[in-house]
């Protein structure tokens, strides 16, 4: 019963985290009945993952921006100002598709870099730099593409936004087995993970979790993953950009919570001034931050364009948006210094759900974008709720005597910063 106890107080200081896992089980659920389980039929699945793609990707950044306490709305502007620019490239100049791809993440950078050297070391507020750069390369877009669509591309970049890994059985097995392969192998690296930290944290007495909390944790997780592998093995195996995709959660999760880069912005977004006073570079911080979301908002750009076979005058209308709300329904703070990158790839999958369900419902637009304004209220009100909980557990621990425990140190946006500051005086 003490066991039970402590694992429900551990729950209740952990809301952030925990409450986006349920709200994405739930909402799944509830579409899975209502579409009489359409949404999870193994093509509904792959399309699931193509379709919310570039959006995943750019929530990767935007958690980033988001965590240094700013933002960025020209995301979705620069996707499609860099497809207009492939459209031209590839299709008008004759470029290959392999020169053309790294050449848009250098113009990404770029247009990344001007926005960066406005917001760090002229002073101006990203808000309005990048309402700017929304209003700019839209305009670049329109007039690169003169009003017009680009197409078609070769097929491999059109393999970028919808091709799948090859089958290594030669279409001969129920199951795609290459898919199976990867499924598993990730799984067990997960498992071999999960449980190597653990053994770290309990070594030098850092860990707070229970063990019945970790064991379920890691079992529902593992078992998600098995069921996603299922589902993409029975259609047509692995998408490419999820493998993409993949490789970009892994690099910026270790990015972010293993390296200085990432204590620095997360230092910059729990406490500026301490930050400053640390000696953290936050300029070139804040700089490289804004490089970085170019560069992704290109990739986005390129995986779209690729995905329709077609540079469109808008394209890219309203990432920016999703982009948004990916990162604060998956727990970014709205004063900054909190959010991970896995939080934000689990709010962009209840985006997509959402959008996937209603789709699949034939909810009109006026509708849909209703319940997205409404689960993006309920999410930034459920972080407010966090923020003003008192003691780890609030009252709702308190009304059931739960043994509580405290934060960790990222949830509290004044820590990351103390932290630097208490480095840079050693």
């Amino acid at each position: 019963m003490s066991a039970l106890r402590e694992s429900l107080g551990f729950l209740t200081s952990r809301l952030r985290q925990v409450g986006i896992f349920v709200a994405l089980i739930l909402i799944v659920l509830l579409f899975q009945g209502l579409t009489g389980g359409i949404l999870l039929e193994p093509q509904n699945v792959t399309n699931l993952v193509v379709q919310n793609s570039y959006i995943l990707i750019l929530a990767i950044g935007m958690v980033m921006v988001i965590i240094a306490g700013h933002i960025d709305l020209s995301v979705g502007s620069v996707a499609g100002f860099i497809g207009a620019v492939a459209g031209v490239m590839i299709v008008h100049w004759g470029w290959p598709w392999w020169a053309a791809i790294p050449a848009c993440l250098l113009v990404g950078a770029l247009v990344g870099a001007w926005q960066g050297y406005w917001i760090a070391y002229v002073g101006i507020p990203a808000f309005i730099v990048t309402l700017a750069g929304m209003l700019i390369f839209r305009g670049l877009t329109l007039i690169t593409l003169k009003n017009q669509q680009i197409t078609p591309f070769p097929a491999e970049l059109r393999a970028l936004g919808g091709g799948f890994l090859p089958d290594i059985s030669g279409g001969t097995s129920v199951l795609e087995w290459l898919t199976v392969i990867l499924g598993v192998g990730a799984t067990a690296a997960l498992l071999i993970q999960a449980f190597k930290e653990r053994r770290i944290r309990r070594k030098f007495d850092l860990e707070s979790e229970p063990l019945v909390w970790f064991i379920i944790k890691t079992t529902f997780t593992a078992l998600l993953m098995l069921i996603i592998t299922f589902l993409l093995a029975s259609y047509r195996g692995t998408p490419i950009v999820l493998v993409v995709l993949a490789v970009l959660v892994i690099a910026y999760t270790a990015l972010m919570n293993n390296s200085v880069f990432g204590r620095h912005t997360y230092a910059i977004g729990g406490n500026l001034h301490a930050a400053e006073l640390s000696g953290i570079k936050t300029k070139a911080v804040t700089f490289r931050l804004f490089v970085n979301m170019g560069v992704l908002s290109a990739l986005a750009g390129l995986v779209f364009t690729a995905r329709l076979n077609s540079a469109q005058p808008a394209g890219g209308t309203g990432f920016e948006l999703d982009s948004i709300a990916a990162a604060f329904i998956g727990g970014a703070a709205v004063t900054g210094g909190i959010g991970t990158v896995a939080g934000a790839m689990i709010g962009g999958l209840i985006m997509g759900v959402l959008n996937n369900g209603m789709s699949i419902l034939g909810l009109g637009t006026d509708y849909q974008q209703l319940i997205k304004g409404l689960v993006l209220l309920v999410a930034v009100g459920f972080d407010i709720f966090n923020k003003n909980r008192s003691g780890g557990g609030g009252d709702l621990g308190k009304r059931f005597k739960l043994k509580t425990t405290p934060p960790p140190a990222e949830e509290k946006p004044t820590t990351a910063a103390s932290e630097t500051v208490e480095a840079g005086v050693k």
